[in-house]
């Protein structure tokens, strides 16, 4: 008699730790990110986890790592996918323990935007179900609507989805969209990590946001990102800030 495969909603992956036996060399990259050196543990929100910060502040290589960690292919997609186009990623997964939970989900996948045109080329080359991925090859519409595409049909219920950059293709009013996306796969049992520097996703009211810094990730509310304020003060001031910005190159440096 063949066994149906029992999944349940989430969270799947309770909290994340460093463990320093594990380091082989605490001088070498990734270690030497601030974020990344002092980092211990990081508890996850069972619904939805941002991780905010600078360009090169570590998010993205620790939500690499969780997603190597937990059986997903380096450069994104399922756990089917195990394409390499070049060995980039950081083998902070070889440090990291992940406290999961005894739920199991029924789909994963990893999103990096980086790399979603071999993610792309790698789903039309195994010739998978294209009806997860809007019925269309994804290197036949824009980079957005494959984008969109990945969302609203490979993203299912009671699933563990891990998303560095999502807002990468898509226009602010596709970001809002995703949003209420969001909330419906969030409603039917599944999970979220996701790095982002978009004030718009990360305004999701069912959720944690960790900054990423010199003291390692530090839980903050949505309007404490420099995120928010530096995109309200640009909005409720554009003329002065963009005449500032062309008549002294180093005023970027005092936005905000």
């Amino acid at each position: 008699m063949s066994r149906t495969r029992r999944t349940d909603p989430g969270p799947y992956v309770l909290s994340v730790s460093l463990v320093p036996d594990r380091i082989t060399d605490p001088s070498s990259y990734p270690y030497t990110i601030p974020a990344i050196r002092a980092f211990r543990r990081l508890d996850l929100h069972p619904k939805v986890t941002f991780l905010v910060g600078e360009n090169g502040s570590g998010k993205s290589t620790l939500l690499e790592a969780i997603a190597v960690a937990y059986g997903l292919n380096a450069e994104g997609g399922g756990r089917n996918f195990r394409f390499e186009t070049k060995a980039t990623h950081s083998r902070l997964e070889e440090a990291i323990h992940l406290s999961k939970s005894l739920s199991t989900p029924k789909t994963d996948f990893f999103l990096r935007a980086e790399s979603f045109y071999n993610v792309a080329t790698t789903i039309e080359t195994l010739g998978l179900d294209l009806r997860s991925y809007g019925g269309v090859g994804p290197h036949e519409c824009s980079h957005g609507e494959s984008f969109f595409s990945l969302f609203q049909y490979r993203f299912l219920e009671h699933g563990f989805f891990l998303m560095d950059e999502p807002e990468a293709a898509l226009s602010p009013r596709r970001q809002m969209e995703f949003l209420a996306l969001l909330h419906c796969q969030v409603k039917d049992g599944s999970q979220f990590i996701i790095a982002t520097h978009s004030p718009i996703l990360m305004a999701y009211p069912d959720s944690w946001i960790y900054q990423f810094g010199p003291s390692g990730p530090t839980r903050i509310a949505y309007e404490e990102t420099e995120h928010f304020s530096v995109t309200k003060g640009f909005l409720g001031n554009h003329k002065g800030i963009v005449a500032k910005l062309m008549a002294d190159p180093d005023a970027n440096d005092r936005v905000g």
